[in-house]
């Protein structure tokens, strides 16, 4: 698919790029774009998008954009991939094809503080399509988008899928609160009940709370661990 005949929602606009598309929507976001706008790239070996939101409540609430993105991720891959391709996600974001590492998602903010409500939140995935290297063993963790038999999925389309598929779960977020989310999130989510390691701290993945904090337990205690804590720090 051509890069510029993509289509968006009308609640929705897009803009192909040359470089990063993340980088792309922060500088859209700081001159004051509208949000919906949807950023990104196509090339031979990678794809990838940015959604600009306007959030109306504080960012420890927004940062749910996250975790919803990554469902609107995963609903438009499994949309067009063959049944037998198995999406997950991690807490932090990551993107798991067949169980194995294959891109994934990245949050930005104006602001850092969780009680502020931000100018501006973006979400953004990159995604390969083709493996780094020539030996795909060598990292088997690692995988790429056409290599997990997802060769007839066209980068255009998954974009176009995010946006409507991530649209409609902003909708039912607004209208219906977080629990649907909730409930979705969980049963994509890959690691809970195991051992995990997040920042400096290693213990049992129990979940999240409701706002999608992850609950680490190890020998002492149950920890907390915000969303906020994935912000990348803006260029």
């Amino acid at each position: 698919m051509d890069a510029q005949a993509l289509t968006f929602p009308p609640q929705m606009s897009g803009e192909a790029v040359t470089s990063d598309p993340l980088e792309v929507a922060v500088l859209r976001a700081v001159k004051g774009c509208d949000a919906g706008l949807v950023t990104y790239r196509i090339t031979s070996d990678r794809v990838g998008a940015a959604l600009v939101f306007a959030p109306e409540v504080p960012l420890s609430d927004a940062m749910a954009m996250l975790p919803l993105c990554g469902v609107g991720f995963q609903n438009a891959l499994g949309a067009l991939a063959p049944p037998e391709v198995a999406v997950h996600l991690d807490w932090a974001g990551g993107i798991r094809i067949n169980g194995a590492s294959c891109g994934g998602l990245t949050v930005m903010a104006s602001s850092d503080q969780p009680d502020a409500v931000p100018d501006w939140l973006i979400v953004s995935f990159t995604l390969p399509l083709l493996p780094l290297g020539d030996d795909p063993g060598i990292t088997p963790d690692e995988t790429a988008l056409y290599s997990e038999g997802c060769a007839e999925v066209d980068p255009g389309h998954l974009i176009e899928a995010w946006a409507r598929h991530t649209l409609n779960w902003i909708m039912r977020w607004e209208t219906d609160g977080v629990a649907p989310l909730h409930a979705e999130w969980r049963g994509l989510a890959r690691g809970i009940g195991e051992e995990t390691a997040q920042g400096d701290r290693t213990g049992t993945y129990l979940g999240v709370d409701e706002r999608f904090g992850m609950l680490l337990r190890d020998r002492q205690a149950t920890h907390l661990i915000p969303l906020t804590t994935l912000l990348k720090e803006a260029p």
